[in-house]
């Protein structure tokens, strides 16, 4: 239902799986270090502590693909790009296909932020929610305080002429309180009509 891999002008997009995908590589990403805790900040897990645990994360989301339920891709900017074929980031797409909708997810390591490869992933995920799998609404949000993501969101929600919803107050659990949570949507009309100006 989801597509193995992904292209953009600057990235590609490679579904998580343990045949895709090395755990101790993917490990080193996600694991404890200067810029992981704040790459982490905003995040609604901690760093793994053990490749076990990236493991686990892996077998999880094949499990998300082969039941529907979501999809998981490393970012790995192409051959050109400072860093080429390294793991830049993780996203994701998390449909709620009883209201036809799905939310966005991302996080970048931090010697790649600032590039818009935020924006640039968004415009190929919500291909494939609303060309492939026809969903009527996506929804990205940020965790309140979180400048960096608020400027990557409102830049492509401004293009695809979507719109802030609101503050949703103790939306988000993390680890040692619960979050309030900006919220986004751009929905299946905005984006077509965006994409064919």
């Amino acid at each position: 239902m989801f597509p193995e891999r992904i292209e953009t002008e600057r990235l590609h997009l490679e579904r998580i799986s343990h045949d895709t995908v090395d755990v101790f590589v993917l490990h080193e990403f996600y694991s404890n270090g200067d810029e992981t805790a704040e790459m982490f900040e905003y995040w609604d897990s901690d760093p793994h502590d053990t490749v076990k645990e990236t493991y686990d994360y892996m077998d999880e989301a094949e499990q998300l693909w082969n039941d529907g339920e979501a999809t998981k891709y490393v970012i790995r900017p192409k051959e050109g790009e400072d860093g080429a074929g390294a793991i830049a980031g993780t996203t994701g797409l998390y449909p709620d296909w009883e209201k036809r909708s799905a939310s966005l997810g991302i996080i970048l390591d931090k010697r790649f932020w600032g590039r818009g490869y935020s924006g640039e992933r968004a415009d190929a995920i919500l291909s494939v929610a609303f060309d492939r799998l026809g969903l009527e609404l996506v929804v990205a949000a940020h965790v309140d305080g979180n400048e960096k993501s608020r400027r990557a969101i409102e830049r492509y929600v401004e293009w695809y002429d979507g719109q802030y919803e609101g503050l949703l107050r103790n939306w988000h659990p993390q680890a040692d309180t619960v979050a309030d949570v900006h919220r986004y949507t751009i929905s299946q009309e905005e984006y077509f009509e965006a994409s064919n100006r």
